[in-house]
């Protein structure tokens, strides 16, 4: 059973909410070159691909990232309310000084006084560990914010209406640590990995700018460059 709380209390959060966010403009400047949430989710997914979109800053459309931006348009909107006890904030500001991360929650809701943050996909419901590692970076922030654990969050896939609870584990958390660590010496460094050139490629928005099959193809880079030097007559 979901304790409601009296609206005393929902006052009192509203205002602690109030306050968080006119720190987000505090702490933002004081922390050296923050990295986005959602640098994690890439660097996951692809190293190559985070250092395109946080260290050259490209950035191209594709109809997957088309179908993302219209899915997070109905959440990235700053809103408040209550529903049955539970308090739902949408594009919530959340920030870990330790981990050096900012970003927005698509939403949080506090059961009580426990955040419980809620990630929106489009697409249909699939297994994989990249969106899950940028939730779990989101319950760390809150973590740090409220001062509470976060031992759960949720991953909602837009296209097949459907909702998947995820726990948080030791393992989970001691990836977002790491990652978080790679992306920042990444950042630092100003380094671009080289391309992969595999199946992660096929449905990637930076295929035109990383040119993985170009660049990757060892065989076709030798060929290439033996066609720079042809030697005739034996001179």
């Amino acid at each position: 059973m979901i304790d409601v709380q009296p609206r005393p209390v929902a006052r009192d959060f509203q205002e602690a909410v109030k306050r968080i966010e006119r720190r987000v403009t505090n702490v933002i400047p004081e922390t050296p070159d923050p990295i986005m949430l959602s640098a994690l989710e890439h660097y996951s997914y692809c190293p190559r691909q985070c250092a395109l979109i946080h260290v050259e800053q490209a950035w191209d459309e594709n109809i997957y990232t088309m179908r993302g931006r219209d899915v997070h348009e109905n959440v990235d909107v700053a809103s408040s309310h209550e529903l049955s006890g539970i308090r739902f904030e949408r594009a919530l500001p959340i920030w870990s000084e330790r981990l050096n991360l900012v970003g927005k929650a698509d939403m949080v809701e506090f059961h009580g006084q426990v955040p419980y943050p809620v990630e929106y996909k489009s697409g249909r419901h699939r297994k994989g560990r990249h969106e899950t590692l940028q939730l779990c970076a989101q319950a760390l922030c809150l973590e740090e914010m409220f001062g509470v654990p976060v031992p759960k969050g949720a991953l909602y896939w837009h296209g097949s209406r459907e909702r998947r609870e995820i726990a948080f584990t030791e393992a989970m958390r001691t990836q977002v640590v790491e990652v978080a660590a790679a992306v920042r010496e990444m950042v630092a460094k100003r380094h671009t990995p080289p391309p992969v050139n595999d199946k992660r490629c096929k449905d990637c928005s930076l295929r035109e700018s990383c040119l993985p099959t170009v660049v990757a193809e060892k065989a076709r880079s030798v060929r290439a460059a033996r066609c720079l030097f042809v030697v005739e007559g034996g001179r």
